[in-house]
């Protein structure tokens, strides 16, 4: 009966690592279904680009309200979870503050765990106001409706209680502390707690022991909750900002990615040793026919998968776009939910028949993304150049406006005759080609 405690402890932190781990393998198996793309070139730029935006939040203080505050909470959040650590080695030995021989260091790091925490609480009730309050636009839009906008207060709520425990925890240890309580050492600094402290005075100490033990036991359950709720929650970028930088595209902003199967196509017409007149190769076994531009997840890459998985829903990149803040339809926030959900839905799909894909008569084209979304596009890049981690809507976009024009045939009027006149003209006006420099003479 001694060591029930650690018992549980260790079957607690099992559950929660082992579903983790379970949701980790779906996560890496749905961004597998994407395309292959190589993202391994110019490795100290890639190393570069990860350091500065997603460790160093460089993105973020452009908005400089919102970035400080960010940072309060990334960093706050990030560091006061090293005591984790300590949580863990305590639990499973039964232990109490196992790092208080470190002493001052100690003392200094438990103080400056506190003084984070009450950052956390201030910037994330800061949060809840410009979402709730004051209801800021890019947070009150209508992309931003039913679960998203329930799963952003959750975080926020999340976040508050697992930093209050924190300090409850810490309070009541200084208070029996205080008292002498055995196994309660003299360790750490508490310039936070140290305020809360008094308002357990006239507690027996056995009341304080179970406040303490309770607040330690909510604490560790609360971050092993929070950890496998980041599967099905906006805040798995705080996993995957990093590996997302990191493979975001390095190449200028505007760069149009040509096929790889129309590159070829091309390179044959230019051949003079080849024959014109020569069929395609027949396709190998299993590999799937051909096709431009993408109808569904499975036709994107798995970048692009990572980017709709990443995707914060911060909604800076709607609320840059020119076509959404003229009244289109186009939300680059909607465009990477969309995705996400689709890809969602496919995974699911996968669970229930045994690891394989049924067509199950719906894709990403149409059923979540309209063509008129897609053709409201400028492709100005606003989107990509205000994305936090260099989340790439446009790219989802072009592939699949790709995929109306070579397979559907589906461009508007107006782009289709522009194409028709290239193709005959050589330029995109309706006059030959005769007269393409008529213009000069007029200088």
């Amino acid at each position: 009966m001694a060591y029930i405690d650690n018992v549980l402890f260790v079957l607690l932190l099992a559950a929660g690592f082992g579903y983790f781990a379970v949701n980790v393998k779906k996560l890496v198996r749905n961004i597998k279904l994407g395309r292959d793309v190589n993202r391994f070139d110019d490795a100290p730029a890639r190393w570069r680009n990860m350091a500065m935006i997603a460790l160093g939040q460089s993105k973020m203080v452009r908005r400089p309200v919102a970035g400080f505050l960010h940072i309060i909470v990334y960093v706050g959040f990030v560091i006061i979870n090293i005591e984790l650590l300590e949580i863990i080695i305590d639990g499973v030995f039964g232990t109490h503050r196992i790092f208080s021989f470190m002493g001052g260091f100690y003392s200094f790091l438990i103080g400056f765990f506190e003084i984070l925490a009450l950052g956390v609480i201030v910037s994330v009730v800061t949060f809840w106001i410009r979402r709730n309050v004051i209801k800021l636009w890019r947070f009150a839009h209508g992309d931003l409706k039913g679960w998203p906008k329930s799963d952003a207060n959750i975080i926020l709520y999340f976040e508050t209680v697992l930093m209050v425990l924190f300090l409850t925890m810490n309070g009541t240890d200084h208070y029996l502390q205080g008292l002498g309580s055995h196994h309660y050492i003299q360790a750490g600094a508490f310039p936070v707690s140290g305020f809360i402290s008094p308002l357990f005075s006239g507690l027996s100490e056995g009341t304080a022991i179970i406040i303490e033990r309770a607040a330690w036991w909510l604490h560790i359950t609360g971050i092993l909750l929070f950890m496998n709720y980041l599967y099905f929650s906006k805040h798995l970028h705080i996993l995957l900002a990093f590996p997302n930088t990191y493979f975001a595209k390095l190449e200028p902003k505007g760069k149009f990615e040509n096929l790889e199967s129309v590159t070829a196509e091309v390179k044959l017409m230019m051949d003079p040793n080849a024959d014109p007149f020569a069929a395609a190769p027949p396709a190998a076994e299993g590999e799937l026919p051909a096709k431009f531009g993408a109808s569904d997840v499975h036709d994107l890459n798995w970048v692009q998968l990572l980017n709709a998985y990443t995707c914060t829903e911060c909604g800076r990149c709607t609320s840059s776009c020119p076509a959404n803040l003229t009244g289109k339809k186009l939300s680059p926030r909607k465009i990477m939910m969309d995705t996400r959900d689709r890809l969602e839905e496919v995974g699911r799909n996968i669970d229930k028949n045994k690891g394989t894909f049924v067509d199950d008569g719906k894709s990403l084209l149409n059923d979540y993304i309209t063509p008129e979304e897609l053709w409201a596009c400028t492709t100005c890049n606003g989107c990509v150049e205000a994305c936090p981690v260099n989340i790439d809507p446009l790219s989802i976009i072009m592939d699949m406006r790709r995929y109306l024009v070579m397979e559907q045939s589906a461009a508007p009027t107006e782009l289709n005759g522009m194409m028709t006149n290239i193709e005959n003209n050589g330029a995109p006006w309706q006059y030959s080609q005769m007269d393409r420099l008529n213009w000069k003479e007029e200088l």
